[in-house]
């Protein structure tokens, strides 16, 4: 498994929060409104039930905060956490390292880039070979102009209707997936169909569906209804809201499931032999979803979660397969399929 610090042995890990961001900025393009003004702790619920539509919220760039944050994710049990802010959400993987270093978490960074809307007029225009080979250095070499590399390709942003510069980034990215044994994980469009045509494109380009992670169950399907057919091709699913229970989805209408709707639609696809492929985690990306400004931190589906699986009576097999042995497998760089 690649981390920021260097190679290690799958097998000496423990429990993976798979899907975060831990050193950020998702401010959208555009937005208003003081991106520095300190939240109040007065302020503090309605800024998170608001989450990303505040820009002082939406971004947590200080390295020494998150070597904090870690430190107390190794506390509840964590070992590996997994920052997926690719190109666009302000990557720093020397940030990312100094964070490992201190706070004794093992930090896998991320190749690739988000949705259109993030990037540079520069990047969006990169032809599909160009951003093959960047995508696979990302991995091979380092990430930025650092000696950094990249153990996951994603989270690949693509909107909906996807654009056709990502479209020509996730063939790119499917690619380099190939080439460097790594693992591809997708951020899909918010629509019901947009998973399939990920999943169509990426097997176009001979990627293994085995080893290609579709982010967002919860946002995306959220009932559960077309998760089967995703898991009948063979792709991963993760639902990756976990703590997330609330009425306002400040992305749209979306009524969202709670970490109990979840767990009991997780247990449902794994009874129907889907267990190997289903990810969990948090995806933080707002300051108050953090222990430091009053959330519940990366530790969440370890400290509230697992019991709560417990209770609900899932095998303490599939625990282990949600937040161990699922992720440390798609982390774990395999030959090359090309």
């Amino acid at each position: 498994m690649r981390t920021v610090l260097g190679d290690v042995d799958p097998a000496r890990l423990g429990p993976v929060a798979v899907h975060e961001h831990v050193l950020f900025d998702i401010v959208p393009p555009g937005a208003t409104g003081d991106r520095d003004v300190p939240i109040q702790i007065e302020d503090r619920w309605q800024v998170d039930y608001r989450s990303n539509e505040a820009p002082a919220n939406a971004h947590q760039t200080d390295a020494d905060a998150a070597a904090r944050e870690l430190a107390w994710f190794a506390e509840e049990g964590g070992s590996v956490i997994v920052d997926q802010s690719v190109a666009g959400l302000a990557r720093d993987a020397a940030g990312l390292a100094a964070a490992s270093k201190a706070s004794g978490v093992h930090v896998v960074a991320a190749a690739g880039r988000y949705t259109d809307a993030y990037l540079s007029p520069e990047m969006r225009a990169m032809e599909v070979d160009a951003l093959t080979d960047l995508f696979t250095a990302e991995v091979v070499e380092g990430l930025d102009g650092t000696p950094i590399r990249a153990g996951l390709i994603g989270e690949m942003g693509c909107s909906w209707p996807m654009t056709e510069a990502e479209r020509r980034a996730l063939r790119a990215a499917a690619r380099a997936a190939r080439a460097t044994g790594a693992a591809l994980s997708v951020h899909p469009g918010r629509a019901p169909g947009a998973c399939m045509e990920i999943l169509d494109l990426v097997e176009e380009e001979g990627h293994a569906l085995s080893r290609t992670i579709l982010c967002h169950m919860d946002r995306t399907h959220p009932d559960g209804g077309g998760i089967a057919a995703l898991l009948d091709r063979g792709a991963c699913v993760e639902w990756d809201f976990f703590g997330i229970e609330q009425s306002h989805y400040w992305m749209g209408e979306t009524e969202l499931p709670m970490d109990r709707d979840r767990v009991r639609l997780i247990a449902r696809f794994a009874e129907a032999g889907h267990a190997d492929r289903i990810l969990v985690s948090q995806d933080i990306c707002t300051k108050t979803r953090l222990r430091g400004w009053g959330g519940h931190g990366y530790g969440h589906i370890l400290r509230n979660v697992v019991p709560l699986m417990r209770r609900l009576g899932l095998d303490p097999d599939l625990i282990d397969r949600l937040i161990r042995t699922n992720p440390l497998r798609l982390l774990t760089l395999k030959e090359t399929q090309a």
